[in-house]
């Protein structure tokens, strides 16, 4: 019994004083491009909203492209995520995007109002936004709106690391924004 206690104590005193063998040393990792920690994971929350979408745009950042989707009223769910082709909503035509990657985005609030009407028509459905000469962003079609959800197809350079996130406001009005870096 003493042995047994002489050699817990000896290695008890071995580990305190720090003579255990040590851990492999491991690489610290590269510093994220522009401070951007994202994925390229599909994000999606699914409530339904009576926002009504009623603009697109696009915005250039150092580190990223923007894609905003204007509403009116809040917007509560949307479904990003890279597909590998996006269609249109109802009638399920295959729409090609330019770029090596497409990001499907749908905002679970229609473009129409209760008695029908549109209340976003961009004047090219393959070219919603204007984008050319962007870094990120190769092409933005609007896929149209069905049952309660509109969707967009945006070509991407590459399958790059994005983030989405909602903005309220202006007044009762919100904003879906989808972030695409511009690299990893």
């Amino acid at each position: 019994m003493k042995t047994l206690k002489a050699g817990l104590a000896s290695a008890l005193l071995v580990a305190g004083l720090g003579l255990a063998p040590a851990a492999p040393a491991v690489a610290a990792p590269a510093s994220p491009y522009c401070g951007i920690t994202w994925g390229s994971l599909a994000d999606s929350h699914s409530t339904m909203s009576s926002a009504r979408v009623t603009n697109a745009r696009a915005g250039q950042h150092t580190c990223y492209d923007r894609l905003v989707i204007d509403l009116r009223g809040k917007v509560r769910g949307y479904d990003v995520r890279y597909v590998g082709a996006v269609y249109t909503e109802g009638q399920g035509k295959h729409v090609p995007l330019s770029g090596a990657a497409d990001l499907r985005v749908v905002v679970r609030a229609a473009a129409y109002n209760p008695s029908g009407s549109a209340t976003y028509r961009p004047a090219s459905r393959t070219r919603a936004v204007d984008v050319s000469g962007y870094r990120t962003f190769r092409q933005v079609a609007y896929l149209g709106s069905f049952e309660g959800q509109s969707s967009f197809g945006l070509g991407v350079r590459a399958r790059l690391p994005f983030r989405t996130f909602i903005l309220n406001g202006p007044g009762t009005g919100s904003r879906l924004v989808i972030d695409v870096a511009h690299r990893w």
